[in-house]
Protein backbone atom coordinates (compact mmCIF):
# COMPACT_ATOMS: atom_id res chain seq x y z
CA UNK A 1 0.00 0.00 0.00
CA UNK A 2 1.36 3.63 -0.90
CA UNK A 3 1.69 5.71 2.23
CA UNK A 4 -0.92 8.35 2.12
CA UNK A 5 0.42 12.40 1.83
CA UNK A 6 -1.25 14.93 3.45
CA UNK A 7 -2.31 18.03 1.46
CA UNK A 8 -0.12 20.97 0.13
CA UNK A 9 -2.62 23.31 0.09
CA UNK A 10 -5.88 24.00 1.53
CA UNK A 11 -9.42 24.94 0.23
CA UNK A 12 -10.24 28.35 -0.81
CA UNK A 13 -6.61 29.09 -1.77
CA UNK A 14 -5.94 30.97 -4.88
CA UNK A 15 -3.51 29.11 -6.89
CA UNK A 16 -2.12 29.54 -10.43
CA UNK A 17 -1.76 26.41 -13.11
CA UNK A 18 1.83 26.02 -13.57
CA UNK A 19 1.65 24.17 -16.58
CA UNK A 20 -0.67 23.53 -18.96
CA UNK A 21 -3.94 21.70 -18.28
CA UNK A 22 -4.92 19.38 -20.87
CA UNK A 23 -7.94 16.89 -21.04
CA UNK A 24 -6.69 13.38 -20.14
CA UNK A 25 -9.99 12.19 -20.71
CA UNK A 26 -11.44 12.45 -17.45
CA UNK A 27 -13.10 16.33 -18.23
CA UNK A 28 -16.43 15.28 -19.87
CA UNK A 29 -16.82 18.75 -21.67
CA UNK A 30 -14.66 19.35 -23.53
CA UNK A 31 -12.63 16.81 -26.35
CA UNK A 32 -9.41 14.44 -24.87
CA UNK A 33 -6.36 16.37 -25.30
CA UNK A 34 -7.43 19.65 -25.26
CA UNK A 35 -5.95 22.78 -23.58
CA UNK A 36 -8.18 23.03 -20.56
CA UNK A 37 -6.40 26.27 -19.22
CA UNK A 38 -3.15 27.70 -19.65
CA UNK A 39 -0.17 27.76 -17.83
CA UNK A 40 -0.51 30.91 -15.52
CA UNK A 41 -4.31 30.70 -15.36
CA UNK A 42 -5.42 31.94 -11.89
CA UNK A 43 -8.15 29.75 -10.39
CA UNK A 44 -9.36 28.65 -6.50
CA UNK A 45 -9.71 25.40 -4.39
CA UNK A 46 -13.01 24.60 -3.96
CA UNK A 47 -12.82 21.05 -2.60
CA UNK A 48 -9.95 18.77 -1.47
CA UNK A 49 -9.65 14.94 -1.71
CA UNK A 50 -7.57 12.25 -2.34
CA UNK A 51 -7.01 9.74 -5.94
CA UNK A 52 -7.90 6.50 -4.40
CA UNK A 53 -5.35 4.13 -6.26
CA UNK A 54 -2.36 6.47 -6.18
CA UNK A 55 -3.51 7.96 -1.95
CA UNK A 56 -2.76 11.66 -3.27
CA UNK A 57 -4.09 14.70 -2.93
CA UNK A 58 -6.46 15.83 -5.55
CA UNK A 59 -7.84 19.12 -5.89
CA UNK A 60 -10.45 20.96 -7.25
CA UNK A 61 -9.73 24.41 -8.33
CA UNK A 62 -12.51 26.52 -10.06
CA UNK A 63 -10.88 28.72 -12.99
CA UNK A 64 -13.58 31.27 -13.70
CA UNK A 65 -16.90 30.27 -14.36
CA UNK A 66 -18.15 26.70 -14.63
CA UNK A 67 -14.44 25.77 -15.11
CA UNK A 68 -13.58 23.11 -12.16
CA UNK A 69 -10.49 21.14 -12.77
CA UNK A 70 -9.07 18.12 -10.95
CA UNK A 71 -5.29 18.97 -10.34
CA UNK A 72 -2.21 17.55 -8.83
CA UNK A 73 -0.01 19.61 -6.50
CA UNK A 74 2.63 19.41 -9.18
CA UNK A 75 0.52 21.07 -11.62
CA UNK A 76 -0.74 24.00 -9.28
CA UNK A 77 0.96 26.75 -7.11
CA UNK A 78 0.24 29.24 -4.87
CA UNK A 79 -0.45 32.92 -5.57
Amino acid sequence: MIASRLPKYQWGQRVKAAVDLINDGSFPNAPADRLLIGAGGIGEIVQVGRHREGNVPIYLVEFGERMVVGCLEEEITVL
